[in-house]
Formats: C-alpha cells, structure tokens, sequence
C-alpha cells in the first residue's frame, strides 16, 4: 500500500483521502485511530498495530511533530523486535513510501495526521 499524498489533516491512499489519523499494516488500514492521551503515544494505543506483528514501525507525531512518542514505548517496542521510526508526518509518509518499496519486512505505520 502506498501514499499518494499527504496534507495537514489529510491522507490520500490510492486515490481516496483520509482525514483523521490512521494506522497501516501490510494492506491493512485502520482508520479512525484515537490515543488513550491524545497528544501522547502509550502501548495501549498499538494494539491493533500489534496484532499485525509488524518488523518496523514508522511513527508520524504530526506535522509540527507535537504527539509525543515517549521514550519507553520506543524502548518496549524494539524488545520486541520491532525496528521504530519516529518523524513528523511528512517525513515519516516519505520514509513509509520508500520503504514499502525496497523493504521485504512488514512494515507498520501510524499517522498522526494535524498538530
């Protein structure tokens, strides 16, 4: 799956726009994505990420870069196995994009698509 565009507060995935935050997982897409503290990424917020087992996580904190990602989710999820990125939406979509198309590991990402 890969993105077409992105915009504050909008996503446009094979042609259809998106305009709230979302996770990606394979070709699985789960839209509507809400964190327990809004502006604060905890592990609870990734159970659906989770149960997708993904090898690399990318993780975009907004266009400002405002959600915070706090350092012991990072730490929890490469006890994991998991690789994680960690950008602001415009870059963490181009980091996504190019790395559905070389990388043979299933990558998941999360989008934080306003502040």
């Amino acid at each position: 799956m890969r993105i077409d565009e992105y915009h504050f507060g909008k996503l446009v995935i094979g042609g259809k726009p998106y305009d709230s935050d979302l996770m990606i997982c394979g070709e699985d897409l789960h839209q509507k994505w809400w964190r327990k503290e809004g502006h604060s990424l905890c592990l609870e917020d990734l159970e659906w990420m989770l149960d997708r087992s993904p090898e690399i996580l990318i993780i975009g904190k907004g266009s400002a870069g405002c959600m915070e990602v706090p350092i012991d989710v990072v730490e929890e999820l490469r006890k994991r196995g998991i690789e994680v990125r960690v950008a602001k939406t415009e870059q963490a979509v181009e980091l996504y994009n190019e790395m559905v198309q070389r990388e043979t590991r299933k990558i998941g990402a999360t989008f934080h698509l306003t502040c």
